[in-house]
């Protein structure tokens, strides 16, 4: 596909494959008909056969060229491949989509400082697993730091002091950015509030601006419930302290807690899952 792409890149190159598409042509008709000189219309015509886009045969004194159409179906297919996963309903680009739309709006509202105070948002999941682990995984950073970023994020800093008074570090980057290459996607501090062990957890949290200002304090209630074998977990994220330049990150709040919220779920299940698979394996070992 490479080398197919190549040869297409240049766009006399293509008005010539438009042009052999309708019919086989000669070099001369097609540099009168390309308004290119038959010299370089010849080279033209070499790059796009080794490509094997183009076949030619020598008829008498002329030179024929025609089109080879199966080449360009493979990759038009292989092109149709990518459209087609980017274009999955609900996969990353919706999001991303959605996320721009989120942008534009707030950049357009954030007119002053406070502009965004007392905004709130509630989320609720119910879980898989009891309070107590639940609340293990909001608390100990090595659980929180499998789940507390949105998706294609990962915790590269992590401080959770889960007492009142407590300080409240995070940091991550790109998930892929294994080298620390790119510089650090964000950053937020706070302090935790209140501490209920299996019932509430309440803090403070700001994401930093680049200048190291903090772009809105988020006020953020937590509240367990033990529901049958699991848990209900109530979430309520309120703002102040909003400041102008806090706007992509209000257009992101919604989508990327929400994805964290998802990832604590998932992981939840999974840590049930292994736990099933370990009762078994003592089982079949006492047997």
């Amino acid at each position: 596909m490479d080398a197919l792409l190549a040869a297409l890149a240049d766009p006399v190159r293509r008005r010539l494959v438009s042009l052999l598409a309708e019919r086989p042509c000669p070099v001369g008709v097609l540099a009168q008909l390309a308004d290119a000189r038959q010299p370089q219309t010849t080279k033209h015509l070499q790059t796009l056969e080794r490509a094997g886009i183009v076949t030619s045969q020598r008829t008498g004194q002329r030179r024929i060229y025609a089109l080879r159409p199966g080449p360009l179906r493979e990759l038009a297919a292989a092109l149709s491949r990518l459209a087609d996963a980017a274009d999955q309903v609900g996969g990353p680009h919706t999001t991303y989509d959605r996320y721009g739309i989120g942008v534009r709006t707030e950049r357009l509202a954030a007119q002053e400082p406070g502009w965004a105070d007392d905004r709130s948002f509630t989320f609720h999941r119910s879980l898989t697993e009891r309070p107590e682990l639940v609340w293990r995984h909001l608390t100990e950073t090595a659980l929180l730091a499998r789940w507390w970023t949105p998706d294609d994020l990962r915790v590269c800093e992590l401080v959770f002091e889960a007492r009142p008074g407590g300080r409240i570090v995070q940091e991550y980057r790109d998930a892929e950015d294994t080298g620390d290459s790119d510089p650090v996607a964000g950053r937020a501090e706070g302090v935790v509030v209140d501490v209920s062990p299996g019932e509430r957890l309440a803090y403070r949290l700001s994401p930093l601006l680049p200048d190291g200002r903090p772009a809105f304090t988020a006020h953020i209630d937590m509240d367990l419930r033990p529901i049958g074998a699991g848990t209900d977990l109530d979430v309520r994220w309120r703002m102040t302290d909003s400041t102008v330049e806090s706007a992509d990150f209000v257009a992101g709040i919604e989508i990327g807690f929400g994805q964290s919220l998802d990832k604590l779920a998932a992981t939840l299940t999974g840590s049930a899952d292994r736990t099933d698979r370990t009762a078994r394996t003592d089982t079949r070992s006492a047997t």
